[in-house]
């Protein structure tokens, strides 16, 4: 991550930082071990940052193991060693972009409403376009005209082509010519943006899975990723919604947004821990230019580090 991005990082996670610091600093007296008022006070700092409560208790057991055999006794020693543990939590396989470069890329997003999911594809587009791909969207939420008339500002915004039909159209029709568009006109991309909707609505959760097996008519293997956007400021539901979209399509990572916004940026780790789905990217503010590649050792330094190794 480069030096910018990571200064974004830091600041987007700021207040998870200040929450858990702060608190982390009344835990340790120089000289003095640990002692099980601490570990139990650790427990409740660690699901107040929405790390999950099975999380934060694997984390607290492993302090406390560790400080059986050595002694944690200051603060840079705790810290030190929850940034391993929580490092280790973040290594889920399938956690690196794959985007291939000589073929079509088809990357399919889903989510609830309200989660800034259109404009994360829009964020997306912005960025391959950047980097001279060809990309083309997909407005598959055909349920609200708002969110067609969105992708297509964020198409102008990038320079992206996109296939969009009339409200109410079906959603796996758009998709697929979406797919043969991108075919046609030899695309790099096609981002397909789906209707927001409630986890527990059965019928547009099998919409859904209609949409996904219509790309994998259109092109062999698509879609090859599958993205559940979540908004970060709604803590322990993310996870939910996660679990439920599992169980609808084979969901391939996750993109965190308003990561800026929260104090409970430690949805991260649990996610990883529970569904180990690897988080590819978050969002750290309204611009296009505000959509990041996740990095876990980054978000790591950047939920345990001192405010002060930010400064210039």
């Amino acid at each position: 991550m480069s030096g910018g991005l990571l200064a974004r990082f830091r600041a987007g996670l700021a207040r998870t930082r200040a929450a858990i610091g702060e608190q982390l600093r009344g835990l340790v007296s120089p000289g003095r071990p640990l002692d099980e008022a601490a570990f139990e006070r650790l427990e409740e700092i660690l699901i107040t940052a929405d790390v999950g409560v099975d999380t934060a208790l694997r984390l607290v057991e492993t302090v406390r193991e560790q400080s059986r055999r050595q002694p944690v006794q200051d603060l840079d020693g705790l810290k030190a060693l929850l940034r391993r543990e929580i490092a280790g939590l973040l290594q889920v396989d399938g956690g690196e972009w794959s985007f291939q470069p000589g073929r079509l890329n088809v990357i399919m997003f889903v989510g609830v409403n309200g989660t800034g999911k259109t404009s994360t594809v829009g964020k997306l587009a912005c960025r391959l376009t950047r980097e001279g791909r060809r990309v083309l969207l997909a407005a598959a939420d055909t349920f609200r005209a708002a969110a067609a008339e969105q992708l297509e500002i964020w198409a102008r915004r990038a320079g992206a082509d996109i296939v969009r039909q009339q409200p109410g159209a079906d959603p796996a029709a758009v998709a697929f010519d979406a797919i043969q568009a991108g075919l046609a006109r030899g695309a790099d991309a096609v981002l397909i943006d789906t209707a927001g909707r409630l986890h527990t609505r059965v019928n547009l959760m099998a919409e859904l899975q209609k949409v996904h097996r219509v790309c994998g008519r259109a092109l062999a293997g698509a879609p090859h990723e599958v993205l559940l956007v979540i908004d970060a400021t709604t803590g322990q539901n993310g996870l939910v919604q996660a679990q439920q979209f599992a169980q609808a399509v084979p969901l391939t990572g996750i993109v965190l947004t308003k990561l800026d916004g929260t104090a409970r940026g430690g949805i991260v780790v649990a996610i990883a821990q529970h569904l180990r789905l690897p988080v590819k990217w978050v969002g750290l503010g309204e611009g296009p230019d505000d959509l990041a590649p996740f990095d876990a050792a980054a978000f790591v330094d950047a939920l345990l580090g001192d405010d002060a190794a930010a400064a210039p």
